[in-house]
């Protein structure tokens, strides 16, 4: 109608929100910058989540990966809690995302990795070129719990948001319920999965290997194609 308000057209992007690269020290090697972007694109994805273990050290190399293939890239931690909760937390920047790590890092518990059996921990800039390993084991628990996990990631403009509800060191695995001051209103499930209702639910990959990254199936619809329309969206879900 000329001169009425019209409800914004949504955008629809296909995803994948649950990407590990060779930093986690059970991704493959192959998880590089790189090889992740090219076969995201390769996929018809329109945007991706890196999100490493209790770690943000690959996500600038990743962010301009991304941006090269044409690829919205929304940094991510995939956080262990004290009570062994896996928590995916998504930021508007990496700037964010990587005060989220330095956080972590002090919680971690001071164990280094042994990479002959836990998996080597690669850091990479964004042509894959090697920028080293981590040495700290990133795939422990934090001392936080997950009230102070969720509190810290609030803090810095992210959004919380449990990964595989249902499956090991899922919420409802570990815990058996949400819990009511948690204030989540996204999880991540398998498809056919049910959560509480008035809860949406992310279908992610967590890709370990690149085959495993998922295919152009699940979309988000957001009012923009910016990172935060796609944080509003998980935070409230509107359009």
């Amino acid at each position: 109608m000329p001169g009425g308000w019209r409800r914004p057209r949504a955008e629809v992007l296909y995803y994948d929100l649950h990407i590990h690269s060779a930093l986690s020290p059970c991704a493959e090697d192959e998880m590089t910058p790189h090889n992740v972007c090219a076969m995201a694109a390769l996929k018809g994805l329109d945007l991706i989540a890196l999100t490493d273990h209790n770690a943000a050290g690959n996500l600038r190399s990743f962010e301009e990966a991304a941006l090269a293939r044409g690829l919205m890239f929304l940094p991510g931690i995939e956080v262990t809690t004290a009570e062994e909760v896996h928590i995916l937390t998504y930021f508007p920047t990496v700037d964010a995302a990587e005060a989220m790590g330095a956080w972590c890092r002090e919680q971690l518990m001071g164990q280094r990795n042994k990479p002959e059996f836990f998996g080597t921990q690669r850091l990479f800039g964004s042509r894959d070129e090697p920028r080293g390993e981590e040495e700290a084991l990133l795939i422990g628990a934090l001392a936080a719990d997950l009230g102070q996990v969720c509190k810290k990631a609030r803090g810095l403009g992210g959004v919380p948001v449990p990964a595989h509800v249902f499956r090991s060191f899922g919420l409802m695995t570990v815990l058996g319920f949400f819990p009511a001051e948690s204030g989540f209103l996204t999880a991540e499930t398998k498809p056919g999965e049910q959560l509480p209702a008035g809860m949406v639910a992310l279908h992610s990959s967590d890709a370990h290997t690149l085959g495993a990254i998922a295919e152009r199936e699940h979309a988000l619809p957001v009012s923009a194609r910016t990172n935060q329309a796609v944080l509003g969206f998980l935070l409230d879900h509107k359009v």
